[in-house]
């Protein structure tokens, strides 16, 4: 970690322990408007959430239909290491709808903002504090963990909010949460208040920010200076409105800002970042902290230069503690001198005609408002100097056999020569090139994962005869794109052609970046 040392010296002062993490993707996730988990998709990422280390899975909202009842109690029986929790309102067949999912916590709630006692609910404080106490009571005789929140916390009086969490604390509850509902926190007030009610009870205390102002990782990284021990999250951000306490951010704010511990295994959270972008269809923006494609982008000249000398230049920390990995992006102003030394770390060698070439091209795309990344460059140079030799193809197509027609599912069967080895593999799709692109899949599933990312095909001369010009993108699992070129007088020819291509550049790439990190 590249810490300044007033950094250094405060957090060194700072004694926060371990903190739990508590991720609400699927359940506050799943609220953002436009997001909707299949049963697949819920249970990968639980497992994912459960190997990054999370303490607490709040899998769901069982009573709120028998799809969502069913999802929950099939992530409860996935027997993972981490505590499945459902929520429930302070209403006895919300709790009855928690156990019969098999879950070991239930997160009841009951809102207590002048606001939600009047408008939502229309009742006393009184019988607010009796409905919490009748609930958390009802999930303790049941043997299970109780997590209890005031909804609305940080808008109700303080008196009353002590009130009501030390009752729910005599009763039993295993832990509190205090949500800012409506992310109207700021950081000093979030600590004053945590202050004051760590001094007024002995359980765990909780929070749930949301990011209504853009304050949620800084309120709940002040939650935990000042006693809390367990922060809410989900994974980027997602969540009502403006969204929530992002776990990425939170996580590594504690553990690299404030000396804090976690479960979380840091390697792996721009991977499980990808795979919630995926499945909830909601993408982060480039420059989004910690796991953006641009978090550990570099353009400028001086910055290039500094970050090439010494990555404490111009980072934080390095980028593989999060699962990252640096990234040069070159345009109109790139130099000589850069492009020379991107390509020797790749282990590319080129002459000083080649150079000027792949210069001029870099800087002609530049002019064109383009943004080129590492891999860009790398498939200009690789244009320049004549393709990838056929030493260094990691596949190559030994044979096709394509069915298709009328009243005929489309079926592929590939062999596929890698390492000295024949890969085969068969698959339907939706027409001749779909299933070959699957067929291919299927078979170097085992060395390589990669998704379509473009396809574009045009006719070069008239005619039925003409041939077809096929160009593909494909992009790895850090979202680096890699694209080819095929021409042949069979579209499916030519399709694979430039598939099988474009996995060479990006399998030959990535040895490229591998030989650089282990010199």
């Amino acid at each position: 970690m590249y810490l300044g040392p007033y950094t250094k010296e405060v957090s060194s002062q700072l004694k926060l322990g371990k903190i739990r993490i508590f991720d609400t993707t699927l359940r506050e996730g799943e609220q953002t408007p436009g997001v909707a988990f299949r049963l697949e998709e819920k249970l990968t990422i639980a497992q994912r959430l459960d190997e990054l280390g999370v303490n607490t899975i709040e899998a769901g909202f069982p009573s709120s239909s028998e799809g969502e009842l069913h999802s929950v109690k099939s992530v409860a029986r996935l027997g993972l290491k981490a505590e499945i929790c459902g929520l429930a309102r302070t209403v006895k067949e919300d709790v009855d709808a928690c156990l019969k999912a098999d879950l070991s916590c239930i997160h009841t709630f009951i809102g207590t903002s002048p606001w939600h006692l009047k408008y939502k609910l229309g009742i006393s404080e009184e019988e607010a504090i009796k409905r919490a106490v009748e609930t958390v009571e009802y999930i303790k005789d049941h043997g299970c963990t109780c997590e209890f929140s005031c909804e609305d916390a940080t808008r109700t009086p303080f008196d009353f909010l002590v009130k009501i969490y030390k009752s729910v604390e005599e009763a039993g509850a295993d832990r509190i949460n205090v949500p800012d509902t409506v992310g109207v926190m700021n950081p000093e007030a979030m600590k004053s208040l945590i202050s004051r009610l760590r001094e007024q009870l002995k359980i765990v205390i909780s929070v749930h920010c949301h990011n209504d102002l853009g304050l949620a990782t800084a309120n709940s990284l002040a939650a935990a200076v000042a006693g809390a021990n367990q922060i809410q999250v989900t994974v980027n951000g997602l969540g009502e409105r403006a969204g929530h306490a992002s776990l990425e951010q939170v996580v590594v704010g504690l553990e690299v800002l404030y000396g804090g511990s976690t479960n979380i295994k840091k390697e792996l959270i721009t991977e499980v970042s990808r795979l919630v972008e995926k499945y909830s269809l909601i993408y982060n923006p480039p420059n989004y902290p910690i796991v953006g494609r641009n978090a550990f982008a570099h353009r400028s000249g001086i910055h290039v230069h500094g970050v090439i000398e010494e990555p404490a230049c111009y980072e934080p920390f390095d980028p593989s503690v999060v699962g990252q990995t640096r990234r040069i992006v070159f345009g109109k102003h790139t130099g000589k001198h850069g492009v020379k030394t991107f390509l020797e770390q790749l282990g590319m060698k080129v002459s000083e005609e080649q150079l000027t070439k792949i210069v001029m091209k870099i800087r002609e795309l530049g002019e064109a408002k383009k943004t080129l990344m590492d891999e860009d460059v790398f498939a200009i140079a690789e244009s320049v100097i004549g393709g990838i030799p056929d030493r260094e193809k990691a596949i190559t197509l030994k044979e096709l056999i394509v069915v298709t027609g009328s009243n005929v599912t489309p079926t592929a069967s590939v062999t596929i020569e890698a390492g000295g080895k024949e890969l085969r593999a068969a698959a339907i799709g939706v027409g001749p090139v779909d299933a070959s692109a699957k067929a291919i899949e299927k078979a170097i599933g085992a060395i390589g994962q990669y998704t379509l990312d473009e396809y574009k095909i045009e006719a070069i001369t008239g005619g039925t005869d003409s041939l077809a010009s096929v160009e593909i993108s494909i992009k790895d699992k850090f979202s680096n794109r890699f694209r080819a070129k095929a021409v042949d007088d069979d579209i499916v020819i030519a399709s694979v052609g430039a598939l099988i291509d474009a996995i060479n550049k990006a399998m030959f790439y990535e040895k490229l970046k591998s030989l650089k990190q282990q010199s």
